[in-house]
């Protein structure tokens, strides 16, 4: 018996039902949000300011003229950490292979952030193709243009003898 709605399981009676963007059964790409999107709540801290500012120009009340100094300030520095995300997680993922010199099997990226401007970054991990892996990489890249920022690789420390492979990447389980 199914939910007419998407295919799930039906909610009890008056029960609460999840959204299908939330649910984690069903599978689709994920999409890091642009850091464009600041520039929404800029807009919003400008109007607020110029709120304030109007309300302390026929008030003449201090405090509304500091909040629209201070919400002003907070929209301007939101409108210059905007950044546009050029690099997406999988470009960020196929720079990073390329970078590190090795064939790539397991591999995470995350964005971060560098500097008093925000400025998006992505940190990738990977390990060797091989397995056990052997080896293992730190990429980090800009987000904005692409450049590679900084390459660190090393034969991987990781011992995986409780795993049952040696370090030479056979298996070393006991014979039955």
């Amino acid at each position: 018996m199914t939910d007419d709605r998407n295919g799930a399981a039906p909610t009890p009676a008056g029960g609460d039902h999840l959204p299908e963007e939330l649910d984690i059964t069903i599978a689709r790409p994920y999409k890091v949000p642009d850091n464009r999107k600041r520039r929404i709540a800029a807009w919003c801290y400008v109007v607020t300011a110029a709120l304030c500012g109007a309300g302390a120009a026929t008030s003449g009340n201090g405090g509304l003229l500091a909040a629209a100094i201070f919400l002003a300030l907070v929209a301007a520095y939101h409108f210059i950490a905007a950044w546009p995300l050029q690099l997406d997680e999988t470009g960020a993922l196929a720079a990073s292979a390329a970078a590190t010199g090795f064939p790539v099997g397991h591999a995470s990226a995350q964005l971060a952030w560098r500097g008093v401007r925000s400025r998006p970054v992505w940190r990738v991990l990977l390990y060797s193709a091989d397995e056990p892996p052997s080896k293992r990489g730190l990429v980090e890249l800009d987000a904005v243009t692409g450049e590679i920022i900084g390459t660190y690789t090393e034969d991987n420390p990781e011992d995986w003898s409780a795993y049952g492979f040696s370090a030479g990447g056979s298996s070393s389980a006991p014979a039955p």
